[in-house]
């Protein structure tokens, strides 16, 4: 697995690593972490940066939030 690129000037941490025929997008967010494959036959390397939108962001911070409740609720039980 190689590291293509990082992103640290988004919400959260990027980190896209290419591995057997994918791009492996890796967010990172506290203790939190949220993995994505895409084919590199679908996208080109280029176009990793495109995907990575506010649209996008916002969903993820979302589901990192959430993430953080189902944490929380099971400790708690």
């Amino acid at each position: 697995m190689r590291v293509v690129r990082e992103f640290l000037d988004k919400p959260c941490k990027v980190t896209v690593f290419s591995w057997n025929g994918k791009y492996i997008i890796k967010l990172e967010h506290g203790p939190f972490e949220q993995t994505f494959k895409v084919s590199e036959f679908d996208m080109l390397e280029e176009e990793i940066e495109g995907l990575l939108n506010d649209d996008f962001f916002n969903d993820a911070m979302n589901r990192f939030d959430a993430m953080g409740r189902s944490l929380k609720n099971a400790l708690n039980a």
